[in-house]
């Protein structure tokens, strides 16, 4: 059996706009694509809600940095054989960084942490896949609009960036705005169908990055 942990931020989670409130376990992502996987994978969440690729961001009271937590992750739950890795989004607000360049090169010193992990008992490095989440849209809710000004436009860099990133350095790459939209209630998130199918449209690559 394959093990892969899907490290996100609240899409993986599964923030549902509506309430606000969370998605039910069956709605999220990673467990949709569990689900489709069946037996031949174990499937590990781990999203946090304002996570960022590398950037602080101490409005919550967890650490919302990718990059320093994931060592404790990886470790955690090692030995994987896939991490997937959707992030970005925070990265969108202005006052973390405001720019998918920016996004780009969080996601490059996530790589780089992946493959440069001390893995015990001689675990080999797991194959990566680096996700695009889909662009932001515009939403009335004014306190999002705000938090993500220009966000919009920087978001849409985000698929070709990080497709150009997953080709130099050797990962397997999908974006999941070719599957799913954001909901214009905050502009940020996803509703049950969305989230679902970013689930779906995973399990082909997955197999594919696994061999299965």
């Amino acid at each position: 059996m394959k093990t892969i942990l899907c490290y996100g931020d609240s899409l993986t989670w599964g923030y549902d706009a509506v309430g606000p409130s969370r998605h039910a376990y069956e709605d999220r992502w990673p467990s949709v694509l569990q689900g489709r996987l069946g037996s031949s994978a174990r499937v590990i969440a781990e999203g946090l809600c304002g996570r960022t690729t590398a950037f602080d961001d101490w409005v919550a009271g967890a650490d919302r940095n990718g990059a320093r937590i994931l060592p404790t992750l990886l470790a955690t739950h090692s030995p994987l054989d896939l991490v997937i890795v959707m992030l970005g989004t925070n990265d969108m607000k202005s006052f973390v960084c405001g720019r998918a360049i920016g996004a780009k090169q969080g996601m490059e010193r996530i790589v780089q942490i992946i493959r440069g992990q001390p893995y015990s008992f001689n675990y080999k490095v797991p194959s990566i896949l680096l996700v695009a989440p889909p662009p932001l849209c515009a939403t009335e809710n004014s306190d999002f609009a705000e938090i993500f000004e220009g966000g919009m436009a920087e978001s849409q860099k985000l698929a070709p960036l990080y497709a150009a990133l997953a080709q130099q350095t050797g990962c397997a790459f999908f974006d999941a705005g070719t599957v799913a939209r954001t909901t214009p209630l905050d502009g940020i998130h996803l509703d049950a169908e969305n989230t679902r199918a970013i689930g779906a449209g995973l399990e082909p690559v997955v197999r594919q990055a696994l061999g299965l």
